[in-house]
C-alpha cells in the first residue's frame, strides 16, 4: 500500500474509533496533550483518546491563552505534531474557529480534518473583552457552518460545540443550556460547557441534551467529584484542559526552586492557575542592550 494511502487509512481508523468511543457504554477520558512527548506518554499510559489544549499549546509557545495571540496555523501545527506522536484519535481545541464569521469556522474545520484530526471543538467565546460571548444567532450560525463542513467530509469527524458563559463570568445556566440545545439542533455531535462546577448543574445539562454526548472539564485542583460520579449522571467524555500542563510545570518550578539562592527561595511562589500563566505570558519581554 502506498505511503500516503496508509496515512489516510490510519486517520480514518482513528476517526472511526473516536466516534465509537462516544456511543459505547461507559465514560472515557480524552487526556490533553500539548506536545509530542506528552502525547506519547499519555498513549503509553493507556488512555483511549487525546485532545489538544489551546492553553497548554499557547503557554508552551510563551504566549497567553487568547484567541488574539494564537493563530490557526499555530493550532494546526501543534495538532500535527501530536498526531505524528500517537496512534490514538486526536481532537483539537480550535478556540473560536479563528474568525468571527461562520465562513471562517467552516474553513478551520476543513483544514482540521485535512490534518488528520478525528474531531475538533468550536467555542462561542469571541476573545473580545467588550463582548466576550457571540450573540446567540451568530453563535448558532457558526456551528451550522462547521456542521456543514463536517458533512461534506465523507468520513467520521466529531464536532464539539462549546458554550463558554461560565468561563467568562456569566453563570447563567438557562442561557448556557439554550445555547447547547441550539448547537445540538444545528448538528453538533458533542456538547461542552466548561466551567460548570456542581454535579447538580452538570446533570441538568446532561438531561437537557439527551441523548447527545456531553463533555465535562474536570478541574484537577478542586476535584469534589470524579469519573464514577460523572458517569453515574450520564456524562460521556471528560477532558482535563490545561491541568496536566500546569501540573507538570508546577513540578518543574518546585524542583528548580531548590537550586535558587536562599534569599530567593524564601520569596518563591509558583505560577499555578490558568490566569497566572496568562498574566505572566502577557508581560512584555524587555530586551537588554549593552
Amino acid at each position: 500500500m502506498p505511503y500516503f494511502k496508509k496515512i489516510i487509512m490510519n486517520h480514518l481508523q482513528r476517526a472511526a474509533r473516536f466516534k465509537e468511543l462516544h456511543y459505547r457504554p461507559g465514560i472515557f477520558v480524552s487526556a490533553n496533550a500539548w506536545d509530542g512527548a506528552s502525547a506519547r506518554l499519555l498513549e503509553k499510559m493507556g488512555f483511549d483518546a487525546i485532545a489538544t489544549t489551546s492553553a497548554g499549546m499557547a503557554f508552551g509557545l510563551g504566549k497567553p491563552d487568547k484567541a488574539t495571540e494564537i493563530s490557526r496555523e499555530d493550532a494546526l501545527k501543534n495538532a500535527q505534531l501530536i498526531l505524528e506522536n500517537t496512534n490514538l484519535p486526536v481532537s483539537a481545541d480550535l478556540m473560536n474557529g479563528f474568525g468571527d464569521s461562520p465562513e471562517e469556522c467552516a474553513i478551520t474545520i476543513k483544514l482540521a480534518a485535512a490534518t488528520g484530526l478525528s474531531g475538533a471543538s468550536i467555542e462561542d467565546a469571541s476573545g473580545k473583552p467588550s463582548q466576550p460571548i457571540y450573540d446567540f444567532e451568530l453563535s448558532v450560525e457558526r456551528i451550522k457552518a462547521a456542521v456543514k463542513a463536517v458533512r461534506v467530509l465523507n468520513k467520521p469527524f466529531m464536532l464539539t460545540a462549546r458554550a463558554e458563559n461560565f468561563l467568562n463570568g456569566n453563570f447563567d445556566l438557562k442561557d448556557t443550556i439554550e445555547r447547547l440545545v441550539a448547537y445540538a439542533e444545528a448538528g453538533a455531535d458533542v456538547l461542552f460547557a466548561p466551567g460548570i462546577k456542581t454535579l447538580e448543574d452538570i446533570e441538568t445539562v446532561v438531561k437537557a441534551l439527551q441523548p447527545k454526548p456531553i463533555n465535562v472539564l474536570l478541574n484537577m485542583e478542586q476535584q469534589v467529584y470524579g469519573l464514577k460520579q460523572l458517569e453515574a449522571i450520564g456524562v460521556k467524555r471528560v477532558s482535563l484542559g490545561s491541568g496536566l500542563f500546569r501540573l507538570a510545570y508546577g513540578y518543574l518550578q518546585e524542583a528548580a526552586s531548590h537550586y535558587l539562592p536562599k534569599d530567593k527561595q524564601a520569596g518563591f511562589a509558583p505560577v499555578v492557575q490558568h490566569g497566572e500563566y496568562n498574566a505572566l505570558l502577557s508581560q512584555e519581554i524587555k530586551q537588554e542592550t549593552k
